[in-house]
């Protein structure tokens, strides 16, 4: 190639990167979110890369006009789980690695008393929840209970019953009930139970679904297989109240967060230290087998963010550097507790917002009142702050590291 052609190319070639240079960069630092929410809908957010799952996890909220965020939480798929928490202190290229990035928007921590949330536009996003754990199985009930709440959510959605618009049909287009349980009988039972909340508020009914799902035996509980000593298959629930054993979808046994002196994993073994009972002099230590270590740490994760946001006001402190390296996991829950978030009352006027299952617009009279005026006396008080503290001197027990 002559030599004048060749230094020609080679200034093209420069140029064009020059020109190229800048949209790359751009597009580099940037990347796309696809955010899957509560109503199956799709938001669709271009971050900075370097986004770390807090950032992204407000961002969400502010677009959905959720000061309560402290309740949720993103899922994503990791290695053919589908149900992995989004690390809110760690960036998000570091857990979801195929662009563009998929993540799922969920309730993390289910409210024992929906009416305390403090507002009307947090608990439509529970309902939306509630209503997804029914139709993917998570939340099993009887079919007089499918009828009651898909009776409140027409009213949520619908307002009072006018024969010209509900039908038994609206079961299936609005999907309240899972399809597997929606027989002919069932949207009879809905229609009639739907005539009953006539004058009903969207947000009445709202709150009266809530109220009737909260009493389900598996709301808010998060499920993870595993086995027993004996090798026997069970699962293990994780809620705020404590850490449920269930065989074949019965409840075999309960350990209450005040129960629960220690919970460690070894590997694949999962531990769960108790405090003695009223006539036992020891300790004792129940072990339980997961698939895997990722699985074990799962759960372990999963206990340590529950205790400490349903039972503790505030995060414990993370443990200062030292000379020598520390063994165990370094995990704490680093967001607000549940006291913390109740205590922050949002300095704003109660949002509009829109019913997205009918696509309707209604007005609505707010319920923030009647939430505040609830009393909480499951608030923890400073004396209960650790609320594993006994009665009588004793070292002092906390939710720890895994055993090594």
């Amino acid at each position: 190639m002559p030599e004048g052609v060749a230094k020609d190319s080679k200034e093209d070639a420069k140029s064009k990167s020059k020109e190229a240079s800048p949209r790359r960069r751009a597009t580099g630092n940037m990347a796309k979110v696809k955010v899957k929410l509560l109503d199956d809908s799709i938001m669709e957010l271009d971050v900075d890369r370097k986004i770390r799952g807090h950032e992204l996890l407000s961002k969400v909220c502010e677009s959905l006009n959720l000061v309560e965020k402290d309740y949720f939480g993103l899922l994503y798929n990791d290695r053919g789980d589908p149900r992995v928490w989004i690390d809110l202190e760690k960036r998000v290229s570091k857990m979801v690695k195929q662009e563009p990035w998929s993540v799922r928007f969920a309730v993390k921590f289910y409210p024992p008393e929906p009416s305390q949330l403090q507002e009307e536009v947090t608990r439509y996003q529970l309902v939306l929840a509630v209503r997804k754990d029914l139709l993917e199985g998570r939340l099993p009930c009887s079919s007089v209970t499918h009828a009651l709440l898909a009776s409140y959510l027409l009213q949520s959605e619908l307002g009072d019953f006018e024969e010209s618009e509900v039908g038994a049909e609206m079961c299936k287009q609005l999907k309240l009930v899972p399809p597997s349980s929606c027989t002919a009988e069932l949207e009879e039972k809905v229609v009639e139970l739907h005539k009953t909340h006539r004058g009903q508020t969207p947000a009445e009914a709202e709150l009266n679904y809530l109220e009737n799902a909260k009493k389900l035996a598996m709301y808010g509980v998060d499920l993870h297989p595993a086995k027993d000593s004996e090798n026997v298959d069970i699962t293990l629930g994780v809620c705020s109240s404590g850490l449920l054993v269930h065989r074949e979808k019965l409840r075999i046994n309960r350990f209450a967060w005040p129960k629960i002196l220690k919970i460690s994993y070894k590997r694949h073994n999962f531990y769960v230290k108790l405090r003695p009972g009223e006539f036992e002099q020891f300790e004792s230590t129940v072990g339980f087998k997961l698939a895997n270590h990722r699985a074990a740490k799962k759960l372990w994760k999963t206990c340590v963010e529950h205790h400490t946001f349903f039972r503790l006001t505030s995060p414990e402190p993370a443990p200062r550097g030292t000379l020598f390296p520390r063994l165990g996991s370094r995990f704490r829950y680093s967001g607000r507790t549940q006291y913390e978030s109740r205590a922050a009352h949002p300095a704003r006027a109660p949002p509009h917002f829109a019913r997205t299952l009918s696509n309707r617009k209604l007005s609505s009279r707010s319920m923030d009142a009647l939430a505040a005026g609830d009393k909480d006396d499951s608030m923890p008080t400073e004396a209960a702050k650790r609320h594993t503290m006994p009665p009588q001197p004793a070292p002092r027990p906390t939710v720890t590291d895994k055993v090594l």
